[in-house]
C-alpha cells in the first residue's frame, strides 16, 4: 500500500491476526498425528543442539573413560530391564552391544545410557552392495528409537581383518561407506559415531611397542578403511588383551606386567619409553602401526579387554582372583584420565569384556568367563559395584568401593 493510502488502525490489526497458511496442516496432523509430531520436534531439537556443541563435526560416542560390553549369548542372564538398573547401579554409562536387538533399545528408552550397536558380520555382504539394504537397517533399528534411546554409535562388523575370511575383508569397506552414505542422507552423521573393531591380529609384530606394523595382507584392506575414518574424525578401535598374550606365552611374560602390579616393566630403546604395564603397550603398538601406515593424528579407543576367571588347565592365569586384580587396575589406570607413554595428551578410553558369563559361548571354557557379574546378577568379584543380587564371593575379598566416583561418568 503507498504510503500515502495508510491503513486505518483497525484494518492492521485484522493484518496481524491472519494466520500463518501452514496453520491449519499442523492443526491437523496434530489432531490426528500427534505422537509423529512430537517425535519429529524432539529429534530435531536434538540435532540442532548436537550442532551447536559440536559444529557438525564428528559426535564422540564415549562419555568419561569406562565402557562395557553387553553380550548375551546365554539363557540365563537378567532381562534388559533390569540390566539397565544393574548399568545405573553401577554409573557405567557407556555400552556396546554385538546387534541392535530391539528388547535392547527399548529397554534403553530414557536411560540416559550410551549405545553402541553392533551390525553383525553375517549382514556386511549385502550392505557392502545395496545402500538399500544399509538405509533400512539403520531406519529400522538407529532412527526409529532416537532420540529417546541415545544410540551414539555403529559399529560395523567385529575383527574382520586379519582374519581367515577375505571375502569378508573385501566387503567392509563397501559396507562402511553405505553406513555412512545412509547417516548422511538422514541427517544423522553428526550424531552417530562409525566404527570396525580390530584384533590384534591385524599386526604383524607388537614387540617392542614402536616396531608393531599392520600385516601386509591386512593394509590393503586397512588404508583406505583408515582414510575414511580419518576424513570423518573416528578413533581405531582395538580389543586389547593382555590375558591372551600372557595366555599364550606365560614362561616369557611376567604376570605382574599383565595385571598392572609392580614389576621391572620393558624399556623400548628406540622411543626411550618405559612401560609398566602390558595394556599401555598393547595401545602404544596400535599407535605405532597407524604412524607406520601415515595416520599420525588418529586416536585408539579400546574396543574390548578383560580377564577370564575360569579357563581349562591349559589356560595360564585364568583365575578369578587374577581377573579380579586386572579388572580393579585397570579401572583405577582409567580413572586416573592419562594417556599412554607414546601419546601421553590423550586420555586413554576402555570398553571392558564383559557384563555378563556369557554360559552358550563356545570355545575354551575362558570365553564363557568374562564377565564382572554372574548370571544372577551378583557380582563375579569384587572391583567396587554393587550387583542386583547378594554376592556370593569371598568375605575375604577386600572391598574397593572406595575408587567409585559417581560423578566422574566412568
Amino acid at each position: 500500500m503507498p504510503p500515502d493510502e495508510e491503513s486505518s488502525p483497525k484494518q492492521r490489526r485484522r493484518r496481524r491476526r491472519r494466520r500463518p497458511v501452514w496453520l491449519p496442516f499442523l492443526l491437523v496432523l496434530l489432531r490426528h498425528r500427534p505422537m509423529e509430531i512430537t517425535r519429529c520436534f524432539c529429534l530435531s531439537f536434538f540435532v540442532f543442539t548436537v550442532v551447536l556443541s559440536h559444529g557438525f563435526v564428528s559426535i564422540h560416542a564415549f562419555t568419561g573413560t569406562y565402557g562395557i560390553n553387553y553380550g548375551r549369548i546365554a539363557n540365563n542372564i537378567p532381562s534388559p530391564e533390569r540390566v539397565v538398573t544393574l548399568l545405573k547401579v553401577a554409573k557405567i554409562k557407556n555400552v556396546r552391544i554385538y546387534d541392535a536387538n530391539h528388547s535392547v533399545l527399548n529397554a534403553f528408552k530414557g536411560s540416559g545410557l550410551e549405545l553402541v550397536v553392533n551390525i553383525p558380520n553375517e549382514l556386511m555382504k549385502n550392505m557392502s552392495i545395496n545402500e538399500d539394504s544399509a538405509m533400512s537397517w539403520v531406519k529400522e533399528n538407529v532412527q526409529s528409537y532416537l532420540p529417546d534411546t541415545h544410540i551414539r554409535g555403529i559399529a560395523v562388523g567385529n575383527e574382520v581383518l586379519g582374519q581367515s575370511d577375505q571375502q569378508l575383508a573385501e566387503v567392509l569397506l563397501g559396507a562402511v561407506k553405505n553406513v555412512y552414505s545412509v547417516l548422511d542422507r538422514l541427517h544423522l552423521s553428526d550424531l552417530i559415531q562409525v566404527s570396525t573393531a580390530h584384533s590384534e591380529g591385524v599386526f604383524a609384530n607388537s614387540f617392542p611397542p614402536s616396531a608393531c606394523t599392520f600385516k601386509e595382507d591386512v593394509l590393503q584392506y586397512m588404508k583406505p578403511l583408515l582414510q575414511i575414518f580419518s576424513e570423518r574424525g573416528s578413533p581405531f578401535f582395538l580389543n586389547a588383551y593382555p590375558f591372551l598374550a600372557y595366555k599364550g606365552d606365560s614362561d616369557n611374560i611376567d604376570l605382574n606386567y599383565a595385571l598392572f602390579m609392580p614389576n621391572p616393566g620393558i624399556y623400548d630403546s628406540k622411543t626411550n619409553l618405559h612401560y609398566d604395564n602390558m595394556f599401555d603397550a598393547q595401545v602404544d603398538a596400535g599407535y605405532a602401526a597407524l604412524e607406520a601406515a601415515g595416520f599420525h593424528k588418529m586416536e585408539i579407543v579400546v574396543s574390548e579387554t578383560g580377564w577370564a576367571s575360569h579357563g581349562d588347565a591349559d589356560e595360564a592365569g585364568a583365575t578369578a582372583q587374577n581377573a579380579r586384580i586386572y579388572n580393579y587396575n585397570l579401572r583405577k589406570r582409567l580413572f586416573k584420565r592419562k594417556g599412554t607413554p607414546r601419546r601421553p595428551k590423550i586420555v586413554m578410553k576402555a570398553y571392558v569384556f564383559a557384563l555378563f558369563n556369557e554360559n552358550q559361548k563356545t570355545g575354551p571354557t575362558s570365553e564363557r568367563n568374562f564377565g564382572l557379574f554372574k548370571a544372577d546378577g551378583s557380582i563375579a568379584y569384587d572391583i567396587g559395584y554393587t550387583g542386583l543380587m547378594p554376592s556370593s564371593a569371598s568375605s575375604a575379598l577386600i572391598s574397593l568401593k572406595g575408587i567409585s566416583d559417581p560423578d566422574q561418568g566412568l
